[in-house]
């Protein structure tokens, strides 16, 4: 039952928001239905939910993207139509999307009074925008050189530019969505003090995220959304991180991976001084070594941009080594005289779930059944004597849906149809069931919810059980501490540091992914 909507602040201060019976529909897809909500001035408020929920459609109609079917929106006590982004904004209302929305070679500066000149002279807004900026860096904890180019920026800054945006146009509540889906956690531990500075100074913080660990730590008030509907509002400070996952997945949730001790078998991959030189004479990757063997989860661990990337790339066969060599089940496959590709690696039983799954694992436009293939697409399974048998493809296709419980089971729906958790346990169902000896994951559970998350680390704990071996590479620091046996540490493309799982903790490892220390047991 959801309680009372009403008022979340002191007695008789109206909400900086309050939704009231909100329906929205796309088709014959209600996205919305009867939603309401209320979040108290001056506070942070989480609303979460999977995804799908209807999490981002209900902001999408307090920010003017959409326009609610039926119900109200109130500001400040005030009913309000917001008919676009800029009524909104002209309402106090900002929003920082998930995708960040900026111009990549302007400076932050002209970022910042894009769209916003006030229709004076352009010296005069730039003027007035760098001493505004000024200020509100030095209010909120939000500094940034004003003249830096927005692409050369790392994307934790990016953000903050984000949030400069909004407050420059005055914006009293701001609407972060998925803040930190792109972030490491030492960057979304700096969102959440900004948040923080932003609530001492009164502004209102709508946080839309899935991760129940920030909810806990950033926000005041939480509202749980499922299936389009609003099913709870709780205080952050009377719940917790496994009331609110039943609410949102409407049955009890696993929050811990539960698994055996490792047993590892004999060795089934090897570096031996691998090295990587781009083609503008950057070392990516320098005297990278270490072994992985059957029945064993290896986590590397580190900050985005410190070789993750470049060391899935050179094992998944899509960029060749420039010094050293990876050896596979005793034979060495890459080398500087020597390159192997994607397809030669398939076929040598190694799988690879990419680290972004809509640049390099999927096609959106495809259908799930053409995406389930990708990359086996020459395999004797879905080929007749001739041509590709469409009927053996779109069997797999729904076998495998159904095992890994994608929503909706339909292999002629594009990617583009599918959630984030949907679309990612397509690219693990391709890639695990094809049954390989060696799974490259990375960041398997970036932008996918809960529910999705809980089945994907049961997936690979069975991978690994099976005898098979998985790398795990995840920005993720709860997530590496769960799933991997042994952790390696990634920092400048070197590996700094080995921690066995059970002696590893957060401090230790966030220290060694700035650079900062060296665990005791040395490269693998």
């Amino acid at each position: 039952m959801v309680s009372d909507h009403a008022t979340l602040g002191p007695e008789g201060v109206p909400p900086a928001v309050e939704l009231i019976g909100l329906n929205k529909s796309f088709g014959p897809v209600r996205a919305n239905r009867d939603v309401s909500m209320a979040v108290a001035s001056g506070t942070v408020h989480g609303i979460v939910g999977e995804n799908g929920a209807g999490k981002s459609t209900l902001m999408g109609m307090l920010y003017g993207f959409y326009q609610a079917d039926s119900g109200r929106i109130r500001i400040h006590g005030r009913d309000v139509r917001i008919t676009s982004p800029a009524h909104a904004i002209s309402q106090g209302i900002g929003m920082v999307h998930q995708h960040f929305m900026l111009v990549e070679p302007f400076t932050v500066l002209e970022n910042v009074i894009l769209g916003a000149e006030d229709g004076g002279l352009i010296g005069n807004a730039l003027g007035h925008a760098r001493r505004e900026l000024k200020r509100l860096g030095a209010e909120y904890g939000l500094e940034v050189d004003p003249d830096a180019v927005v692409g050369d920026l790392p994307v934790g800054l990016q953000q903050r530019v984000e949030i400069l945006k909004a407050l420059y146009r005055g914006a009293e509540t701001l609407i972060l969505d998925e803040p930190t889906g792109v972030l490491t956690p030492q960057e979304a531990d700096q969102l959440f003090r900004m948040l923080d500075g932003l609530r001492q100074q009164g502004r209102t913080v709508i946080l839309i995220t899935h991760k129940l660990r920030e909810i806990m730590a950033a926000t005041d008030s939480v509202s749980v959304m499922r299936r389009g509907t609003m099913v709870a509002h709780r205080s952050t400070a009377d719940t917790s991180k496994e009331e609110l996952a039943e609410l949102m997945v409407g049955r009890k949730v696993l929050l811990r991976v539960e698994k055996g001790a490792a047993e590892p078998g004999e060795p089934l991959l090897e570096l031996d001084r691998v090295g990587l030189t781009d083609n503008a004479g950057v070392d990516r990757l320098k005297d990278v070594s270490f072994t992985l063997r059957r029945g064993e989860i290896l986590g590397i661990a580190g900050v985005s941009g410190n070789g993750q990337s470049e060391l899935l790339e050179v094992l998944s066969g899509v960029t060749g080594v420039s010094e050293g060599t990876v050896s596979y089940k005793g034979e060495v496959i890459a080398g500087l005289n020597r390159r192997t590709d994607p397809l030669a690696m398939h076929r040598l039983g190694v799988g690879h779930v990419a680290e972004d799954r809509h640049r390099t694992a999927m096609v959106m436009d495809f259908s799930a059944a053409e995406n389930m293939i990708l990359g086996y697409h020459t395999g004797p399974d879905v080929n007749g004597p001739v041509l590709m048998d469409l009927g053996r493809v779109d069997d797999l296709c729904r076998r495998y849906m159904e095992k890994f419980d994608v929503r909706p089971v339909d292999p002629h729906l594009p990617a583009t149809g599918f959630s984030g958790g949907n679309q990612q346990k397509i690219v693990l169902a391709r890639e695990i069931e094809r049954d390989p000896d060696l799974l490259l994951v990375g960041q398997p559970t970036r932008g996918v919810d809960i529910g999705a998350i809980e089945f994907i680390h049961k997936s690979l704990i069975e991978l690994r059980d099976h005898g098979k071996g998985v790398l795990l590479v995840s920005v993720e620091l709860d997530e590496i501490l769960s799933l991997a046996d042994r952790i390696l540490v990634m920092f400048g493309g070197r590996i700094v540091g080995e921690v066995n799982a059970q002696d590893a903790d957060e401090r230790t490892l966030g220290l060694m992914m700035a650079g900062c220390a060296k665990a005791a047991g040395g490269e693998a």
